[in-house]
């Protein structure tokens, strides 16, 4: 009609629809993470200080924005609601000559591990893995070095598969029939010269302070 105009694009308010408020993270997707990272490390992705840095940082995570940062870098991995990984590897084989190698923190545990070694040590710290099965056999050909196993409550070594050469096997104590057991480990195959030592996290003694003078 006359006197009347239509209104301009550039006079009407064009309000831009609110941000969607950040997702929340829950318990399980920050468990979900800390085992992909796991996998990842044992994978060799991740070094042990990646691995720490990685595993606190998603601890701490409120979003699930922010965990997903921490694992877009990795491949994607089937981990279960209760943060296991779901399909495990079947075997995990570790080689090694004249230097040193360990597998700690929230690695995850394959159904079967080949440890071939010469003149080497060997850790294996099984108080943070991340568990897929209850039993794990571990098939050892190792000559020279030191094989130690670090055991937490409800992880019980069996060693008695295992032939020994010149080495003998340290602080191995038959599992309590009252103790539930989580993770029953079979050590199976050879290990000539050097000792497979089984033992439980050190703990940190306090430090006696200095007598002051004349007390």
């Amino acid at each position: 009609m006359p006197g009347e105009t239509s209104p301009s694009p550039h006079n009407v308010l064009q309000s831009a629809p609110p941000a969607p408020p950040a997702l929340r993270a829950s318990h399980a997707d920050r468990d979900r993470v800390v085992a992909a990272l796991g996998v990842a490390a044992g994978d060799g992705r991740l070094s042990a200080e990646e691995l720490d840095e990685r595993v606190e940082a998603a601890l701490s995570a409120r979003t699930v924005a922010e965990l997903a940062e921490l694992t877009a870098d990795l491949p994607p991995v089937s981990v279960s609601a209760t943060g296991v990984v779901a399909e495990g590897r079947d075997v995990l084989r570790i080689e090694q000559k004249f230097s040193r190698t360990e597998r700690v923190g929230a690695w995850v545990l394959p159904r079967r591990l080949e440890i071939a070694a010469e003149w080497c040590h060997v850790k294996l710290d099984f108080t943070q893995a991340r568990l897929t099965h209850d039993v794990l056999e571990i098939d050892v050909d190792m000559q020279g070095g030191n094989l130690t196993l670090i055991v937490g409550p409800g992880i019980v070594v069996d060693p008695y598969g295992l032939s020994l050469e010149f080495s003998k096997v340290k602080g191995h104590q038959d599992p309590d029939p009252g103790t539930p057991v989580r993770l029953r480990i079979e050590l199976i195959g050879r290990k000539s010269f050097g000792r497979v030592t089984v033992r439980h996290p050190r703990r940190l003694r306090a430090r006696r302070g200095a007598l002051p003078a004349g007390g």
